[in-house]
Formats: structure tokens, sequence, C-alpha cells
């Protein structure tokens, strides 16, 4: 038997090792293809590498293709698989630096392209200093220019979850930073009332933020970006960031007759075998999931999930049965010291997905107000108004406060209710909590409103 894997980053490799767990080499051959430089890294740890927090580039490689050759999978770099023929189970593999292409038969494909940038019409230029931030390519390109070209000014376009973080970047890299984002807010995952405390989080960096923008284009001078044009006027830039978010990489397996979703990402059943496909398994940033809390079907390229995805792929694929429950949203990201976690719905997702709902919204402390380093964190609660299930939370604060998600999140995945929240036996001590936990505030807080709309 032999499994073919199209990308050998997180749901890939996640897929193919357990395989090999299962199945030895004799039983099940494992054959990788990945058109980049590097296998199996942490593409979440890119801002962090750029910005100086991480000091080698290779501290984020998991494992390298000689570490899996020595595991029996066979992982081959530069090669981008550009055709799939499921009649004659084959795929055609291209030699990015050799040239060439190669047909691969396989009994198991193992469908793991990720996802690749979101690239309106004006970025799609060719001139150099303008990057994206999908890849640890992207990563290794963006430090080079910073290195080699000592840019002053940067533009980072976008203020989503890399946006912020890549403004963090160039910040600490000692650039004058222009953050631009089309909706009131940065960070649009979090309601407007909690990214209204982002956004001035961000400024007290000194990073200039400008809301509402819709950029026009960028200007361009003997082969590099000099500026990005938006209906305001020009901006300076030496270096533009593109931090627009990311859409499944399927294009090619549309091509090949592989089952999408509404989302645009592969469709695949509870075991991450893609519908209407045997033989053909999909799991990370190409595929659609589905959301526990509104049922419906979701998009979420996050390296968690596809860590889990492969695993449950790999596990199917060598044997075993495993399956893949769906997401909550849950996320995590900061801006220097400012923490920002959500989980669940949001006000708006909310709404959409016909939720009548009340929110609560407390001002706490990390720690007992007497103790040192105590820091302000805000909880924001979302519960439906029937039956005071948790729907969503979201917390904006400092140190010790973005990892409180963690506990939300349990109690979202399991559907409890906020009243059954507030006894949850949570650690108190006071270097770590006050008494009543923020989590706890917000839960009574959350509880009193539920029944003020029963009342109602």
């Amino acid at each position: 038997m032999k499994l073919v894997v199209i990308g050998a980053d997180a749901a890939g490799m996640s897929a193919a090792s357990q395989a090999r767990k299962r199945k030895k080499p004799d039983e099940l051959q494992i054959v990788a293809f990945e058109r980049g430089h590097f296998s199996s890294y942490s593409a979440c740890g890119i801002p962090y590498w750029i910005g100086g927090a991480v000091e080698d580039r290779d501290a984020l490689i998991a494992r390298t293709p000689a570490e899996f050759a020595q595991a029996g999978i066979d992982v081959r770099l530069r090669h981008e698989v550009v055709g799939i023929d499921l009649d004659r189970r084959e795929v055609i593999a291209r030699d990015l630096d050799g040239g060439g292409e190669r047909r691969e038969g396989f009994d198991e494909l193992m469908y793991a392209a990720g996802a690749v940038p979101v690239t309106p019409g004006w970025a799609q230029v060719e001139a150099a200093g303008v990057f994206g931030v999908q890849t640890l390519d992207d990563g290794t390109a963006i430090k080079e220019w910073l290195a080699t070209r000592s840019p002053r000014t940067a533009v980072v376009i976008g203020g989503g979850y890399i946006g912020v973080e890549m403004a963090e970047a160039m910040v600490r890299r000692g650039l004058a930073v222009t953050l631009l984002e089309k909706s009131p807010q940065p960070m649009s995952t979090v309601d407007p009332d909690m990214g209204k405390r982002v956004a001035e989080a961000i400024r007290g960096l000194g990073i200039e933020i400008r809301t509402g923008i819709h950029v026009e284009g960028l200007e361009i001078s003997d082969g590099r970006v000099r500026a990005v044009v938006t209906p305001g006027g020009t901006i300076p830039a030496d270096i533009v960031v593109l931090g627009l978010g990311v859409r499944p990489n399927t294009e090619l397996a549309a091509r090949s007759g592989i089952t999408l979703g509404a989302k645009g990402g592969i469709r695949t059943d509870l075991r991450m075998q893609v519908v209407d496909c045997p033989g053909v398994w999909a799991a990370g940033d190409c595929v659609q999931t589905v959301h526990r809390i509104s049922g419906q079907p979701m998009y979420a390229p996050l390296g968690t999930h596809a860590n889990k995805q492969g695993r449950v792929a790999g596990i199917n694929l060598g044997g075993g049965y495993a399956t893949f429950p769906g997401v909550i949203g849950t996320a995590v990201t900061k801006v220097c010291e400012l923490e920002v976690a959500r989980t669940g719905l949001t006000e708006k997702e909310a709404t959409h997905a016909g939720f009548e709902f009340v929110t609560a919204t407390v001002e706490s402390t990390s720690r007992a107000g007497y103790y040192p380093g105590a820091s302000s964190m805000v909880v924001k609660m979302i519960a439906e108004r029937r039956t005071g299930v948790l729907l969503g939370a979201q917390i904006v604060g400092r140190e010790e406060a973005a990892k409180r998600i963690d506990s939300l999140a349990i109690a979202l995945w399991n559907r409890m209710t906020v009243e059954d929240m507030t006894a949850l036996d949570l650690s108190y001590a006071p270097p770590f909590s006050p008494v009543w936990d923020p989590v706890l505030i917000a839960a009574r807080k959350a509880t009193d409103a539920v029944h003020a709309s029963q009342q109602g």
C-alpha cells in the first residue's frame, strides 16, 4: 500500500506520522510532497521570529525531512503537486528546482495543501518589498529584506491576528509602522467594544492605526514598493506586509473532482475522509469544519485544528478509528503586553446563527488587588436568553489574562449554563487570582442578565 501526502506541514505530517505508528514501512509506503523549503514547522511562530523574540529560525521546525526519513517517511521538498488523477490513482509532481515532472501512484491520498493568502487585485504586482506571511519561506524573505534593505517605514494591511502580530514585530525591529484596517476596529474576531480596547493598546505602542481604509493600490518605482495608495492619500512604505487573511488552497482539489463545501474548503466526514471520494483524506487549513455551538459550517485555519485533524486522518489511515468533532472558535494573540482571547460566538455570529442572547462585561484583576503585579482585564460573556447556555466569551487584559479563555472553552464545549459556571471550583491564591476569579464574576453577572431577560 502507498500513501501520498500533499503538503508536509502540520496536518499532512501529523497524518503521516500517525499512519506510520500503526503500519510498518513494509506494510505502508509514505511519500510526502512539499513545494516549500521546510517541513513540519510552526507558521504561528513566524512573527515572533521576525520580531526577535525567537532567535533561531530552526527553532520553529518540529521535524526535518531527515528525521522523517528515519521513521520511514519520504519527504520531498520543493516538489509541487500540480495534478491529481483520481481514476488512475496518481499525482503529478513538479520539481521546482531541478525541473521536470513525475507521476506517483497512490492507494490512499492525503490532501493537506493548507491555505493561501487573500491577495486583492491591487496586491498582485511584481514589486520587491511586498510580502505575505503564510509560510516559513515568506518569513525568511521578510527577514532577509529587513537585514539587507534597512527599511524605516512599514505598512501592515489588515488588522487581524497576523496583521497585529506583524505590526508588533516591525515595531520591535525599530520601524515606524502604520496599520490599515477596513473595519471600524482592528481584531474583528472580537466584538467592537473589545476591539476598541485592543486599538488603544496598539496605539500605545506608537503604531498608527487607520481604520475604515480601503487600499486602492501600491506605488512602485525601480521595481520596489514605495507607498500604499488610499483614498486619503499615499502612505510611505519601505516594506508592505499583507495580513488580509487566508483562504483554503483548494484550486487543485476542485480541478480534480474533490468535493468542496460552502466555505470553499474541502468537505470531509467525521473521520476526515473526503465526502464522495473513497481513499482520499483531507485536513488542516484546506478543509471546512463545523462550529459546535452554531451547528453551521465554518473555516478555521489554525495550527491546533490542523494537527488534530491530521492525527485523526492518520489514525484512520493506519487502520484505527478516530473522529474530529468540530471546533468552537477558540483563539488567542498578544500585542506586546496586551493579551486578547476569544471562544465561541461573538455577538454578530450569535445573531447570524439565530440566537437571542444577553451579554455581561466585567473588569477585574489578574491577581488579588493587594498582591504585587496585579493587572486589569475585561471579561465578556454571551449567553442564550432562554436557557442561559454560554454561547461565547472574550478576554482582553495584561499578563495572565488570555489563558483564562481555556476554562471558558471547556464550559462551551460541554454546553454549560452561565449559572452552572458560577459554582466552578477554580483555583485561588493571591498570586494567581482574586478570591472571585474574573471568570466567576462574569458568570454571575451573565446569570443576572439571563434572569432579568426571562422576567421581562
